[in-house]
């Protein structure tokens, strides 16, 4: 795809968010209006993502046969694996601190004296982001 193209797929998805709401914003605000304002996005964002994907894989398969002898396959995997190693190390440690945190306030509320102790909790759950990071590091220093 030229660059033509992709900027007029971008405004075309910016344009099926913008002009239903828009519509639904400027005139009265009932539910049928909202309903309909949802489905004309719907329609018309997925409709946009369709036309892109065929125009994604409507190329040249020479192109991609010359893409596919230059990458091989333990380079791909490879970063897929640095990837979910920093997300999926993220989300539990968010997930951890949301809870870690979340009780520790209810601990401090109560007793002052036990913020020493809570923080180093909240930051063992912070730690586990950090693993993660240093893994994907690891993983993409051996590509």
């Amino acid at each position: 795809m030229n660059t033509t193209v992709k900027l007029l797929l971008i405004v075309t998805l910016m344009l099926s968010i913008i002009i239903p709401f828009g519509y639904f914003l400027i005139g009265q605000k009932t539910k049928k209006r909202y309903k309909r304002a949802i489905g004309t996005n719907v329609f018309f964002f997925f409709g946009a993502c369709l036309v892109a994907g065929i125009m994604l894989f409507g190329g040249e398969p020479v192109q991609a046969a010359d893409a596919a002898a230059a990458a091989s396959n333990a380079t791909g995997f490879g970063y897929l694996a640095a990837a979910l190693s920093t997300g999926l190390s993220c989300v539990g440690g968010g997930i951890a601190v949301a809870s870690a945190a979340s009780a520790a306030l209810g601990a401090i509320s109560e007793d002052s004296s036990a913020l020493g102790k809570s923080l180093i909790f909240v930051g063992l759950a912070e730690g586990v982001c950090l693993y993660g990071l240093i893994i994907s590091f690891m993983i993409l220093g051996k590509l």
